[in-house]
């Protein structure tokens, strides 16, 4: 059973998610174009939208069903965590047919390894609390994972429809090979005064 500290939790957990599956929706039609590509970009492009719909599901019948009070929050946990790894296996193995397994995926692969390792660990802890229901760590750590699934969530969301990407190794790399060039552009250079 789910503590009446976390329903509250619970419940805009499955309001928030609620909203971002219809964002996703607009966001997939807003991309519709890369999503219908027949090349094997296309097929990336499904993935990262299949795993923001899977980590937003998996977030979304969690959290409704935690809030059912005669529901206990592990067999639930178990079962959308099972899908959600068979999902994963899917989209490697679709990678891997296609021959898309290379150094350009690798931050999607990156992403499906992490959907692997909280798919696991919901698995687990939904495990832990079906063999004793009144494990409130394993209820915690559903929790985190809720959370975690909407982060995975949005970041493939945001890929999908083509976001600016402004991380640290990017922003570094782009330093590196402006000094590379050295101060031979002209717009770095002063006017004189």
């Amino acid at each position: 059973m789910v503590s009446e500290g976390l329903r509250e939790f619970f419940a805009a957990s499955a309001g928030v998610a609620g909203a971002l599956v219809g964002l996703l929706f607009v966001a997939v039609t807003v991309a519709s174009e890369r999503l219908a590509r027949p090349e094997k970009g296309g097929q990336l492009h499904r993935i990262r939208a299949s795993a923001a719909l899977t980590a937003f599901t998996n977030a979304l019948i969690v959290s409704l069903l935690a809030l059912d009070p005669g529901q206990t929050i592990g067999p639930t946990a178990v079962a959308v965590a099972g899908t959600g790894l068979m999902f994963v296996t899917a989209s490697l193995l679709s990678l891997i047919r296609l021959r898309q397994v290379h150094w350009r995926t690798m931050r999607d692969a990156l992403f499906m390894v992490g959907l692997i390792i909280t798919f696991v660990a919901e698995l687990i802890n939904g495990i832990q609390i079906i063999v004793h229901p009144d494990d409130s760590g394993a209820v915690n750590s559903i929790v985190v994972l809720v959370v975690i699934c909407f982060l995975i969530g949005i970041d493939r969301a945001w890929e999908l429809v083509g976001g600016p990407s402004i991380g640290i190794s990017h922003e570094v790399a782009a330093l590196v090979r402006g000094n590379e060039r050295g101060t031979d552009d002209p717009a770095d250079k002063e006017s004189p005064p």
